[in-house]
């Protein structure tokens, strides 16, 4: 069952990778029913218990993922050899001291950026945040990033302040105009709620809420599509029961964007395989599952406003 408590209670995982070239060529696609599903080959290390937003490299020969619990969480990848996925190894970027987690990908491979609550400047105390109404003691995030380069990836660079306003910034999807879409706390109620920050001559701008995310009810983990057409996240608006948080879609359309939809599907992190396929989220047993979305946006390709 997934509820804001059962984010903060998982939340910090992390994993990350040195890609390599194999980045160019194209990989199988998860396939399926509209429906959710455990994920299939239960070898691949991101498909493993206690991790989460596995963040795929183009070409989808590698995978970003956290692992581990609170402020254990860190960033692992691993890649992919014909059929045979590595052993999962620590991201470069990811060391022991810090909470490293949710890793998003740059459409283009180019970069990722993730959520840690590592200072702002060297030598100072790990980040604490606040969310639902009381404080989180070295749980704070600020998104960074991390450049892909011949040698391996760049030290992470803190984003500017137009995003981390604040210290309970999280969850980073990356638009291919460079915009990123994130959660950060309300700071009237302390909810959840998604902003996000448009890439304006290579700068990112000041930080705006999504037009249907209130601050009223939680919403968070967003997952956009490369040209923006939709957007994924997870809220506890209804239909989610009491007890559950639902996975909702909304639609770019000319006059904004739409009413957010139900998928009808539990879960939290959401991620997209390269080719928008399948959704990967966290379900049930703390385990990453599938829902087959090309299948839904086939049947649902109308916008509803």
């Amino acid at each position: 069952m997934f509820t804001r408590s059962s984010w903060l209670l998982s939340a910090g995982l992390g994993l990350a990778c040195a890609c390599t070239a194999a980045f160019a060529t194209a990989g199988p696609a998860a396939s399926g029913n509209a429906s959710a599903s455990v994920a299939p080959d239960g070898q691949a290390p991101w498909l493993q218990a206690s991790v989460a937003s596995p963040a795929f490299a183009p070409g989808r020969h590698a995978v970003f993922f956290a692992q581990g619990r609170g402020e254990s969480r860190r960033i692992l990848y691993t890649d992919r050899h014909g059929d045979t996925w590595s052993a999962a190894r620590p991201a470069s970027f990811s060391g022991g001291t810090w909470m490293d987690m949710e890793p998003a990908m740059a459409p283009d491979g180019s970069y990722l950026v993730f959520a840690s609550n590592r200072p702002a400047t060297p030598g100072g105390a790990a980040l604490d945040g606040y969310y639902d109404d009381k404080p989180q003691p070295q749980r704070g995030g600020n998104l960074w990033r991390t450049d892909r380069r011949a040698d391996g990836w760049s030290a992470p660079v803190r984003l500017p302040d137009a995003v981390n306003s604040g210290s309970s910034v999280y969850a980073p999807a990356v638009a291919a105009d460079g915009s990123l879409y994130f959660m950060k706390a309300d700071p009237a109620t302390s909810h959840f709620r998604l902003y996000v920050s448009h890439a304006a001559r290579g700068r990112l701008q000041a930080a705006v809420p999504l037009p249907f995310s209130d601050g009223v009810t939680d919403d968070y983990d967003p997952a956009v599509a490369p040209d923006q057409s939709f957007i994924v996240f997870t809220s506890d608006r209804p239909p989610s029961s009491a007890t559950t948080s639902d996975i909702f879609i909304a639609f770019a359309t000319p006059g904004g964007w739409s009413r957010p939809v139900d998928l009808g599907i539990a879960g939290t992190e959401s991620r997209f395989d390269p080719d928008l396929s399948t959704l990967y989220f966290s379900g049930p047993g703390n385990r990453v599952q599938t829902f087959a979305l090309r299948a839904w946006l086939a049947q649902h390709a109308k916008p509803r406003k």
